[in-house]
């Protein structure tokens, strides 16, 4: 037999027939699964330049939960690094001889009508979701988002008129209450820290829950909207990983009959956010989670999440106020502010964002005073931060900044980060990182176990989709525009876009924009459009639609857009050319803006690109990709 040799080395004598082996070899001949490939040097060689305590001897202490214990941190630093690194970095899983192309081609290629087998032509959304995404080829929760898709759904229809404010017209809260409580009330049984805002409460979350799982926590995440599947509203323990469809559906099996039971007895009026909000809470209890970050979906008082008590309450968190779903919250910014105040709870400490306009800020203080509960301002004169400059880091962007928080109010806050290397870019990031900071320090005061080598390390690591993303070089070649500069980024508000284009001024201050625009219609666009237009040295705006929460009912067409945005020129006195079709683009004036139409974000993005390239010379260029996701 051809092992016969191999046995045989192992040995003095080299007997043809009965052998005399090593036992090790033999164990690891009859229990492994043998080859005769070579080994991987390089591999093995790589790993042989590292430190080795297999060979050396593990340090004493190294393996306890102590100071001398070894750092977990770095590992999930590497296991990040590696999530967020291309997938055709690994081998695929399908081993079949005929299925040469990347697994997840097809995934890409779904998005069009176009499936060429080298170069897929996908959706900018889908490639964001697939390339920032921690990708897995799980499948969908179909029977829970079927369940779900059967229930008013709000994030697709539009919120009702005041139905977010604290009044007759608001929605229901009772129900959520009554639902929660046939369900044993999981919210109960771990500490909440309970975030709203008109901006920022997704990164200000995302922030927090990364800071505490680098203490070593088991968190419970809740945010929304998704981007890719409905698993990413929920993430739970220490991996910050979307939670998984198995666990969902054997969740979703066993609450099921109770979740039937209040959907008759409420006569069909509990809504799909309300039922995954209940979800997620349950989620979280069955976990036994350590404590839960909660994200506010709309407003805060009559949100379905606003079902925390005191007794659950370990701080609550409001980032911004501005003028989004203003319907909803009453009309005004006093409505909203008054809204988003629902969420303090009595005697519970409260970190505000901001800053804030003067009365703004009056009316959540003075809320706050009647729930006697104490104020943190990330907008204190005692914190300060500044952004030293943009350094790369794995082939991206990140943003070099420190923060000074020293705080001798209602809480004692103290702490200095220098050189913060943040991934998540511009000075409303920095902020929201900021505050989370706070909301930390505050958690800290009550006894939470939170060191600044954790919140440094949490600021660090989180990193969100649709939040100025730069695509690597790789990502844009998938795209077919090998060599642009591609920033994918969620904003659909006058706030929201002032520090999108503070970002890009920041990244790339001299460069030749592009945008590539789609929006819900429930938005400011013409507030929108003006931040773009006096903020930019635009080359051409690109106007198109996409999708509103799986559906186009919200979405709105893109000559409308076109006529929002030529009004917006007007009113500040910009030339701009509006009949850019693809056959009489080459021909017109370069002083002017081009404002085009174009019927899918992909082929908005290629019109983009080849604009560029005519328009901008010499000069750096970039192409914004950006627009409502909710």
């Amino acid at each position: 037999m051809r092992f016969l040799p191999l046995l045989n080395r192992t040995t003095k004598r080299n007997h043809p027939k009965k052998p005399i082996i090593h036992s090790l070899t033999m164990t690891r001949f009859f229990f492994s699964k043998y080859t005769e490939k070579p080994e991987p040097k390089e591999f093995i060689d790589y790993l042989d330049s590292l430190k080795n305590y297999e060979k050396l001897g593990v340090p004493k202490d190294a393996g306890t939960d102590s100071d001398d214990g070894l750092d977990l941190g770095r590992m999930r630093r590497l296991m990040d690094r590696l999530v967020h690194s291309t997938p055709s970095q690994f081998f695929p899983r399908n081993r079949q001889k005929k299925s040469k192309k990347m697994r997840f081609w097809p995934l890409l290629n779904r998005t069009t009508k176009r499936n060429h087998p080298n170069k897929p032509t996908i959706h900018s959304l889908t490639m964001t979701r697939f390339f920032f995404s921690k990708y897995t080829e799980e499948p969908e929760p179909k029977e829970f988002i079927d369940y779900l898709d059967s229930l008013k759904n709000y994030e697709k229809l539009g919120v009702p008129k005041d139905a977010g404010t604290d009044s007759d017209d608001g929605l229901d809260l009772g129900r959520m209450r009554r639902l929660m409580d046939r369900l044993g009330n999981p919210q109960s049984k771990f500490k909440a820290v309970h975030v709203a805002g008109t901006k920022g409460k997704g990164s200000t979350a995302a922030f927090l829950s990364n800071i505490l799982r680098e203490e070593g926590y088991s968190v419970g995440c809740y945010t929304s909207p998704h981007m890719m599947s409905i698993r990413e509203r929920i993430s739970l323990g220490q991996s910050g990983n979307p939670v998984s469809t198995k666990t969902l559906n054997k969740l979703f099996h066993m609450i099921k009959p109770k979740l039937d039971e209040a959907i008759q007895l409420e006569n069909g009026s509990l809504t799909h956010f309300e039922v995954l909000t209940a979800t997620a809470l349950t989620l979280m209890a069955e976990e036994k989670v350590d404590i839960a970050v909660i994200e506010a979906g709309l407003g805060g008082a009559r949100d379905a999440t606003n079902i925390l008590c005191s007794s659950e309450l370990a701080a609550s968190v409001i980032t911004t106020i501005g003028e989004e779903h203003l319907a909803a919250l009453g009309g005004s910014l006093e409505s909203i502010a008054v809204a988003k105040s629902g969420i303090i709870k009595h005697g519970r400490p409260v970190v505000l964002g901001g800053p804030f306009l003067p009365h703004i800020d009056c009316i959540l203080r003075d809320k706050a005073l009647v729930m006697c509960s104490p104020v943190v301002s990330a907008s204190d004169a005692g914190i300060r931060t500044s952004i030293k400059g943009l350094v790369i880091l794995d082939g991206r962007p990140c943003q070099l900044s420190d923060i000074m928080i020293q705080v001798e109010r209602d809480f004692p806050l103290f702490i200095e980060l220098s050189d913060v290397k943040l991934r998540m870019l511009g000075r409303h990031q920095l902020h929201n990182a900021s505050t989370a900071a706070c909301v930390a320090l505050c958690l800290r005061d009550q006894g939470c176990r939170i060191s600044d080598k954790s919140i440094r390390a949490g600021l660090e690591n989180t990193f969100l989709l649709g939040r100025s993303q730069f695509l690597s070089s790789k990502e844009v070649e998938v795209l077919g525009l090998p060599g642009a500069t591609i920033l994918l980024d969620g904003a659909h508000t006058k706030d929201s876009a002032k520090a999108l284009v503070d970002t890009v001024r920041m990244a790339f201050p001299d460069a030749r924009v592009a945008l590539v625009v789609a929006m819900a219609s429930d938005k400011d666009h013409l507030a929108f459009a003006r931040e773009f237009f006096s903020g930019l040295q635009l080359e051409a705006v690109f106007l198109t639609e996409a999708d509103i929460a799986g559906a186009k009912s919200r979405t709105t067409p893109a000559s409308l857009l076109r006529d929002y945005w030529i009004q917006a020129s007007e009113e500040l006195g910009i030339d701009t050319l509006h009949d850019g079709t693809e056959k009489n683009r080459d021909s017109l004036e370069e002083n002017k803006i081009i404002l085009v139409t174009e019927k899918s974000p992909e082929v908005a993005m290629r019109a983009a690109n080849e604009t560029l390239g005519r328009r901008a010379g010499n000069h750096s260029s970039v192409i914004v990709v950006t627009g409502s996701s909710k």
